[in-house]
């Protein structure tokens, strides 16, 4: 999902996520945490882990590309040396390119830009919903961009890169800005330049990926903001599981069109 993604600031949802509830929690629910950023920091080490496995093993033709990329369907692909090889897609087996191909970039531009925008975005919302539901919301975020890579995009192309789980930040973060009554024209914008870069580059940009990576987020995203505070934690759950529930029902139902 290579993607230009620019971050913001949005200094009254920073604010708003700070608000700490009784018992040390956000304002959204989760615990309060004495470092926010952590885990956009693991997330963001991770990322560069697998860009230097990728680096060190033939860049663009390292075997970690095939075997980490987003393939929807087995393809045959021809090595620089003429050798003929079969990569098994998700419709094969490779089940977990769901999830390593949103870890996965090649270019130094790609990951440089999407880490930048991970950098200034997963902090914000770190401090809105805590550790573990931003990790959720990163994650889900990131399979519904797969998922709509899965069922929209070439079968035979392979796909890579954060975006999608990226685009689920700004969706999540457009919503937050909404609900603190913040910026949300600025907040628009950058969504805006986004989606413009995404339809101008159609050619080499996974669109599907950033779409459906931006209403996964927002989904989530709208889930862990308006859930009722009564039973809260239980009704986050609850519709994060129907969420993810539903991307698998869509994964199963493109499986079975690309094997029948």
């Amino acid at each position: 999902m290579r993607d230009a993604a620019v971050g913001f600031q949005c200094p009254s949802c920073v604010a708003e996520g700070a608000k700490a509830t009784r018992q040390g929690r956000t304002a959204y629910g989760g615990r309060l945490s004495s470092n926010p950023g952590a885990v956009s920091v693991t997330l963001i080490g991770i990322n560069a882990l697998v860009w230097v496995l990728i680096m060190l093993t033939g860049g663009g033709n390292s075997i970690w590309v095939r075997r980490l990329a987003l393939l929807p369907a087995d393809t045959l692909f021809r090595l620089d040396n003429n050798d003929v090889v079969l990569v098994h897609g998700v419709s094969g087996g490779a089940w977990w390119q769901l999830i390593t191909s949103a870890f996965t970039q090649v270019e130094v531009w790609h990951i440089g830009f999407n880490m930048l925008a991970l950098w200034v975005l997963g902090p914000q919302l770190e401090i809105a919903f805590g550790r573990v539901r931003f990790l959720t919301l990163y994650l889900v975020a990131g399979l519904a961009g797969s998922a709509l890579v899965y069922v929209l995009a070439d079968p035979h192309s392979l796909t890579v890169g954060a975006s999608g789980a990226l685009f689920g930040l700004m969706g999540a973060l457009l919503l937050v800005a909404i609900k603190v009554r913040g910026n949300v024209q600025s907040i628009l914008g950058w969504i805006g330049i986004n989606f413009l870069i995404t339809v101008v580059g159609a050619g080499y940009l996974s669109w599907q990926g950033h779409l459906g990576g931006f209403l996964g987020g927002a989904v989530v995203g709208a889930i862990m903001i308006y859930a009722p505070r009564q039973r809260r934690t239980l009704w986050q759950s609850l519709g994060v599981g129907l969420v993810v529930l539903a991307l698998l029902g869509v994964i199963v139902a493109r499986t079975a069109v690309l094997t029948g």
